[in-house]
């Protein structure tokens, strides 16, 4: 195993204020906070606020990075390998590389958690590609061409599509 020393001499800050916010619906958003190139490669870190019940990030993989959810509020459904486990407020979920992973806000719930991706990945320009394809400039399957730009690989996953599909009433 090699040791990553991350190139980087200043401190980073990040004002919330000045951090840019990325929508995806009236009620769910990503906040960018620090990229890989501001963090010296160690870590991309962004928050992500989701309104009740709603989608996050469908079942995927980072090959080279682990990534760390920090419930800040709320309650969240998170995919973890192949269980799906519920996270409130306080509680931290890592999951390593090459693991899927999925989350959302439970049904009926909002959440906001604090995500960390490390090594760090440029990962901005990669929620700036979601916003586009939300608002119809881009089609969705462009996400297909990214996939190793931005070491964020689709997969599928029984457990979440269980849990996460609507129910018939």
């Amino acid at each position: 195993m090699s040791l990553f020393i991350p190139d980087f001499d200043d401190s980073v800050v990040v004002r919330a204020a000045d951090a840019e916010e990325v929508r995806f619906s009236p009620d769910s958003s990503v906040r960018l906070l620090a990229d890989n190139s501001s963090a010296g490669g160690f870590l991309s870190t962004m928050r992500v606020s989701l309104g009740q019940g709603s989608d996050g990030a469908r079942p995927h993989h980072h090959g080279r990075s682990a990534e760390m959810f920090y419930m800040i509020d709320g309650t969240a459904q998170l995919l973890a390998g192949d269980k799906v486990v519920t996270a409130e407020a306080g509680d931290l979920v890592i999951v390593p590389p090459g693991q899927q992973h999925a989350f959302a806000a439970a049904p009926g719930e909002s959440a906001e958690m604090l995500v960390v991706i490390t090594p760090g990945v440029e990962r901005f320009e990669y929620f700036r590609h979601l916003e586009r394809i939300r608002y119809g400039t881009m089609p969705p399957e462009s996400l297909l061409e990214v996939q190793e730009l931005y070491d964020t690989y689709f997969g599928t996953s029984s457990a979440w599509e269980d849990v996460r599909a609507p129910r018939a009433q």
